[in-house]
C-alpha cells in the first residue's frame, strides 16, 4: 500500500534488529536481525501486522556462525 510507506518504514524502524535500507513506490528493503529475544524469521513474521504491509518475501538469508563453531574454521 504505497500510500502508508512511511507509517510503515517508521514501524520497521522501531523493530529491534531491523534497518531500513530503501523505499520506493510501496517496496521497502530492510535488513533483519537475530535479537536476544527473537530471531529473524519471528521478526519478518511479526513485520505482516504493521498496517499497511500486504506482504513480506524474503529474498536473501545469510548466517554465520558464533562462538566455539566459528572459532574453527581452517584457512587454506
Amino acid at each position: 500500500m504505497p500510500d502508508k510507506v512511511s507509517d510503515v518504514v517508521t514501524a520497521v524502524e522501531r523493530s529491534e534488529g531491523c534497518e531500513v535500507h530503501a523505499h520506493e513506490e510501496g517496496r521497502i528493503v530492510v535488513t533483519v536481525e537475530d535479537t536476544e529475544t527473537k530471531r529473524a524469521s519471528e521478526i519478518i513474521m511479526d513485520m505482516h501486522q504493521i498496517p499497511g504491509v500486504i506482504t513480506v518475501a524474503l529474498t536473501y538469508h545469510h548466517f554465520e556462525s558464533i562462538g566455539a563453531d566459528a572459532s574453527s574454521s581452517q584457512t587454506l
